[in-house]
C-alpha cells in the first residue's frame, strides 16, 4: 500500500508529484513497521503528510528493487530515502544507482550470507498472514544487488545501535566506514532512538 493516491482511468496509481522520503521497510516487514508510521505521524504534524510513501515491498528482491525504482523515476523532484536492515541494504544499492541520498537504519550488511541459513524455511510477514518458501532464487537475487564497498558514501548516514540482537553493528560500521556514522550505545534491531533522530534525518 502507497501513502497517495489518485485515480487514472480505472486505476489507482500513487501521486508522485511531491514525495520527498521513501521509507524502505526490513525483511518481511511492511508500511505497518513502527518506525515507518513514527515517521508518517512526524512529517503529518508538521503538515507534511504528502512527502512520505512506504510501499509494501514484494518478498523477492529483484521485485522490490523494480518497484522502488520506478518510484525514483517518476518522482518529480530527487527523493531521499530511509531505510532499515535489509531496507537499508535496499537503500545502498538505489542511492548508488541514483545519486540519492540515503539515511540507513542498522543496515544488513552482505544479507546473501546473513540469510543463507533460511533457505527453504516458510517465511510470514509481520503484518500479514503472507508466506512463501525463501528459495536460491532469493539469494541469487540479493547477490546481484550486493556491492564490495558503497557507491557514493557521502551520500550516506549510517545509524546504528550497538545492541542489536540481529546484526552486528560492527559489520556495517566497517562495510560504511566512509560514510557519514553516528553509533548510539544500547539500543537494539529496532532502533530505539528512531524518534530522537527524525529531525537529523529530515536534515540531512
Amino acid at each position: 500500500m502507497l501513502a497517495i493516491w489518485k485515480m487514472t482511468g480505472n486505476r489507482i496509481k500513487p501521486n508522485l508529484n511531491n514525495i520527498m522520503i521513501i521509507y524502505i521497510h526490513g525483511f518481511n516487514s511492511s508500511s505497518q513497521s513502527g518506525k515507518a508510521q513514527e515517521l508518517k505521524r512526524w512529517l503529518a504534524a508538521r503538515e507534511r503528510a504528502h512527502e512520505w510513501i512506504c510501499p509494501d515491498l514484494p518478498h523477492r528482491p529483484a521485485e522490490a528493487i523494480t518497484l522502488l525504482a520506478s518510484l525514483i523515476e517518476q518522482a518529480a523532484t530527487p527523493p531521499k530515502l530511509l531505510g532499515s536492515s535489509l531496507g537499508g541494504f535496499y537503500a545502498n544499492y538505489l542511492a548508488g544507482k541514483y545519486d540519492l541520498k540515503a539515511v540507513l537504519i542498522n543496515p544488513a550488511v552482505h544479507p546473501t550470507l546473513l540469510l543463507r541459513p533460511l533457505l527453504g524455511s516458510t517465511q510470514t510477514g509481520w503484518h500479514n498472514d503472507t508466506s512463501y518458501t525463501f528459495s536460491q532464487a532469493h539469494l541469487d537475487e540479493l547477490t546481484t544487488l550486493d556491492q564490495l564497498t558503497p557507491y557514493n558514501p557521502g551520500n550516506l548516514l549510517v545509524m546504528l545501535e550497538t545492541a542489536d540482537e540481529t546484526l552486528d553493528w560492527r559489520a556495517a560500521n566497517s562495510y560504511y566506514r566512509d560514510a557519514h556514522q553516528l553509533i548510539f550505545q544500547g539500543g537494539d534491531h529496532g532502533f530505539t532512538r528512531f524518534r530522537d533522530v527524525l529531525e537529523l534525518i529530515d536534515r540531512f
